[in-house]
């Protein structure tokens, strides 16, 4: 199979100099998690390309420079247009028209300099079959089908998850963001007492109403799922989407889904020298589908419900990943019982405070023609009796009251886990962080977090994410004297790194 290459869009001013232009092109490239050697070429509008700060720049990275006419990128359609731009080249980005004028995706818009403005495109190379154009249309019940288009294999794995990290080894977890000392006895206690009914098929209406009164919706807005994972699979074949988006670094399995049912699906990547803050003008007009975690996984990005609200508009479905929202005190910024904002569709998991990972247990809240859309796509009874019983407890009064102190707790933890990282010139600490999780960056992260293992702790990789790259790490939020031993071993873990050559 063919592998992905990358171009790179170029857009430069009349004296902007190599260094600029190799400059900027590595901050994206890093930042969205790239490797350099996948680039095939710098491309830019043709009275251009032999100019010094271009031409030097692809010398540099060994790569050749693909000039087009300022005709051919005026046909090409790009997400991010610049009236004054096109008034003076025709083409409203160089920089986006360029990287996508032989076609592919779009992976990075336009990200500029002081005098340099470049974006990102992949192409697959053609390997002896024609590629396949089709998008994902209405649902119908061949879309339960396995899908004909399979999974983009390139760039970050979308389907490592944390628990890869752990399995079947006796590591102290910061890799799996499901609170430690879960389930509590009264829940296990009502899941086992749900066993008793497994002769009969589940019935999930008490579950559904007791969900709808928790969040004052009624109960034709509330759709009961296998865990948010599958809302994500749900959301990708039941709901038409010609051009979706997911905002990341985010939760990988919403891309993947998206992908695995045969949309191509373009990224808004958020920096992290901006605090992966969303700016909603990042989202492409065009986006009919977009795809957000609040707060985000693994950034801990609490985005202000105002920002997200500006993301809905009448004909676009904004779907809002909420599942570490009960993890938020208050759960500040929730658009959870919202029913004013057009196309909003809202996943909500009870598996990361309730430690039910295993059991599997979500709801999604939309529009009612959404959710029934959304129960048409779904196989006949797909929540388990169990679970249904978890449901109806973890919404209760009491249980709410739980996760409230819960989060009150992880509030303080994270404090002091974010003190203590403090200590460490080395790393670099995403702030403000808003979840029960912190994700942190360093240089040779892998061998950290190797000799990490090695002293019985594990974290979660960062590579896997789109928008970050190897020098970061997820670490979960744990109780103090957790925290404690982590932060010595990490001083250990530091401390113990093999001199690296000199060059």
């Amino acid at each position: 199979m063919a592998r992905d290459v990358l171009v790179v869009g170029v857009g430069a001013r009349r004296g902007a100099t190599a260094g600029e232009v190799v400059g900027l092109v590595l901050d994206v490239l890093g930042a969205a998690g790239l490797r350099v050697a996948d680039v095939s070429a710098l491309a830019t509008l043709d009275v251009r390309a032999e100019e010094p700060g271009i031409a030097g720049a692809a010398e540099r990275l060994g790569v050749p420079v693909r000039p087009y006419s300022a005709g051919t990128l005026a046909r090409v359609r790009v997400p991010n247009p610049s009236a004054a731009l096109r008034a003076l080249v025709a083409t409203g980005s160089v920089a986006e028209a360029a990287a996508l004028a032989g076609g592919g995706e779009l992976l990075v818009p336009k990200r500029k300099s002081a005098s340099v403005t470049c974006a990102v495109a992949r192409r697959v190379p053609f390997s002896g079959t024609p590629a396949s154009t089709d998008r994902a249309a209405p649902f119908t019940m061949a879309a339960m089908l396995p899908p004909t288009k399979q999974p983009d294999s390139a760039g970050p794995d979308l389907r490592h998850h944390g628990d890869a990290e752990v399995r079947g080894l006796d590591l102290t977890d910061l890799a799996v963001n499901v609170r430690t000392g879960t389930p509590p006895g009264w829940l296990r206690d009502r899941i086992a007492g749900s066993l008793g009914s497994l002769a009969a098929y589940p019935d999930g209406r008490p579950a559904r109403a007791a969900v709808a009164a928790r969040h004052g919706l009624p109960e034709e807005r509330v759709l009961l799922t296998a865990g948010a994972a599958e809302a994500f699979v749900l959301v990708a074949r039941a709901l038409p989407a010609r051009r979706p988006y997911v905002v990341h670094p985010q939760f990988t399995e919403p891309e993947a889904a998206l992908r695995a049912a045969g949309h191509e699906v373009g990224r808004v990547l958020l920096r992290p020298e901006e605090g992966f803050r969303l700016d909603p003008a990042a989202v492409p007009e065009e986006a009919d589908l977009v795809v957000v975690g609040n707060p985000t996984n693994p950034t801990s990005v609490l985005h202000p419900a105002d920002t997200l609200e500006r993301l809905a508009r009448p004909g676009r479905t904004l779907v809002v990943d909420e599942a570490f929202m009960d993890a938020v005190p208050g759960e500040r910024e929730a658009l959870c019982g919202r029913t004013d904002v057009p196309g909003l569709v809202v996943l909500r998991s009870l598996t990361k405070t309730w430690g039910l990972a295993g059991l599997r247990i979500g709801y999604v809240l939309a529009d009612p023609a959404v959710v029934a859309a959304l129960q048409e796509a779904q196989p006949l009874w797909p929540v388990s009796s169990p679970a249904l019983a978890a449901a109806e407890a973890c919404v209760e009064p009491r249980a709410l009251a739980e996760a409230a102190d819960a989060a009150d707790r992880i509030a303080v933890d994270r404090a002091h886990l974010l003190a203590g990282l403090a200590e460490f010139s080395e790393v670099r600490v995403a702030e403000p962080a808003a979840g029960p999780f912190v994700l942190i960056r360093l240089e040779r992260a892998g061998e950290v977090r190797e000799r990490l293992r090695a002293l019985g702790f594990a974290a979660r990789r960062g590579d896997t994410f789109p928008g970050l790259g190897a020098e970061w790490l997820r670490l979960a939020v744990r109780d103090r004297a957790t925290t404690n031993r982590f932060l010595q071993a990490l001083d250990l873990a530091l401390q113990g790194l093999p001199r690296q050559p000199r060059t």
